[in-house]
């Protein structure tokens, strides 16, 4: 199934949130609503009006949310890598590299191109896969022009690099992502990303994951009096449910009663 370009997306509920781990640069105009980034060390809040470029494989966690009566509505331009390459095939970067995002002021030519995708969305929730590939170019060359920036987040490709695992883990430990996820954002296979970790912390992944998890629930809770079902999700767990069990086991005693 071929991934929709370029879309727009409307969360009516109370509270939507999920990891974000992107595999292309997307670029985020906000129509209507919140929407909330979480990093491990820093947290972004986007209303109507607000355009923001996130680089790829970063970790954070979106949150989508109504606001003022109305519901999260967004339009989503994802930067596949083969359209980039062919691009910056004649294009040299105008910034290097760079993982923070951009935020981009009111301009002009922004607001030209959200207003030329609009129409479509009266039709479908994406535009046809011929009139994307048109519109991700010019939202390319819309971005570098107002801002050069962008082109640290648009116009390298290089796979991650072998990071310092015991740090990225320590800092990352609360998104919940599959082993061999973790192992490609620290630079490693997921055999070798096993084996360094054994080495770094002389415990399996999962057990290490699951106590350091639950342990950063326990202090949101007794400590900051937070709610369970408030503290599951941010601390890396899938369900409230399965969280509630690992707690008891762990410690003997149920979430609820530190409340």
């Amino acid at each position: 199934m071929e991934i929709a370009e370029v879309f727009v997306s409307c969360k009516k509920e109370i509270h939507y949130s999920r990891e974000l781990t992107l595999p292309f640069p997307v670029l985020l105009r906000v129509l209507s609503g919140e929407v909330r980034i979480s990093a491990a060390d820093r947290s972004f809040r986007f209303r109507a009006g607000d355009t923001v470029l996130f680089p790829r494989d970063q970790l954070g966690r979106m949150s989508k949310l109504p606001l003022n009566g109305e519901p999260c509505l967004a339009i989503s331009v994802i930067f596949r890598q083969d359209r980039l390459k062919r691009f910056y095939t004649n294009e040299r970067p105008m910034a290097p590299r760079s993982n923070l995002p951009v935020i981009f002021t009111e301009n002009m030519l922004l607001q030209s191109l959200f207003n030329s995708v609009q129409p479509y969305f009266d039709l479908n929730d994406a535009l046809p896969a011929d009139i994307a590939a048109f519109k991700v170019e010019e939202a390319i060359r819309v971005l570098r022009t107002i801002n050069p920036a962008a082109d640290g987040l648009l116009g390298y490709f290089e796979a991650p690099g072998k990071l310092d695992l015991a740090a990225f883990m320590e800092q990352n430990f609360r998104f919940n992502l599959p082993l061999e996820k973790f192992g490609y954002l620290t630079g490693r296979s997921l055999t070798t990303f096993k084996k360094d970790f054994k080495q770094a912390f002389n415990q399996t992944p999962g057990r290490w994951l699951t106590n350091k998890r639950l342990e950063l629930a326990h202090y949101q809770i007794a400590e900051h009096k937070r709610k369970p079902s408030e503290v599951y999700l941010d601390s890396g767990f899938e369900d409230l449910s399965h969280f509630s069990f690992a707690f008891k086991k762990r410690f003997g005693y149920n979430p609820t009663e530190l409340v």
